[in-house]
């Protein structure tokens, strides 16, 4: 017998549902720890490398390839402008995760998405970065993030299911970060 899959919006809700209930009976395997290993080369210009991470109670195994991911900045910024500024890939974190998100979230409700188009900004003072004024941040001073869907569900429901989004409550709830400076 030949079955087709259960696919909506490029995701297959079959395996969506059985990995939500297999949550549900395991809450452990919700459990997971991502990392990367950042290289500094030279001024702002660093590189990640991204392969391994720890979920659905092991060690992962399946990724053959280490990925790679570039930070600089402009001339402008004192850089060689090799690669994105961390804000940018930042931003690209963001909308790649509400997108996913609300597209994830859709098909397990049974939402069918055509299209999504986004535009992402953020504004930065430098007043903040430079240390010359220490009332205006360091990092954004806010983000807007249009998003261009095509989908009969409304703007709220879709907003709704972007805001499932890990990277999301990242940035706009505080997470804690310890800094460990390791001298040789």
């Amino acid at each position: 017998m030949i079955t087709t899959a259960n696919i909506k919006n490029g995701v297959n809700v079959d395996q969506l549902v059985e990995t939500i209930g297999a949550v549900q009976t395991n809450p452990e395997l919700a459990k997971f720890q991502f990392r990367a290993k950042n290289n500094w080369i030279d001024g702002g210009h660093c590189v990640s490398n991204i392969k391994g991470f720890y979920g659905v109670g092991a060690e992962d195994q399946s990724r053959q390839e280490t990925f790679s991911l570039e930070c600089s900045h402009p001339q402008v910024l004192l850089g060689q402008d090799e690669a994105p500024t961390p804000p940018e890939v930042v931003l690209h974190a963001l909308s790649s995760c509400l997108t996913g998100a609300m597209v994830y979230h859709a098909a397990a409700n049974g939402i069918d998405i055509e299209s999504a188009e986004s535009n992402i900004k953020g504004g930065v003072d430098l007043h903040g970065f430079l240390g010359l004024d220490p009332e205006v941040r360091m990092g954004f001073d806010g983000i807007k993030f249009t998003l261009k869907v095509k989908s009969d569900a409304s703007a709220e429901q879709l907003e709704q299911l972007a805001k499932f989004s890990p990277v999301f409550d990242m940035i706009t709830n505080p997470t804690p970060v310890s800094i460990e400076i390791v001298k040789e």
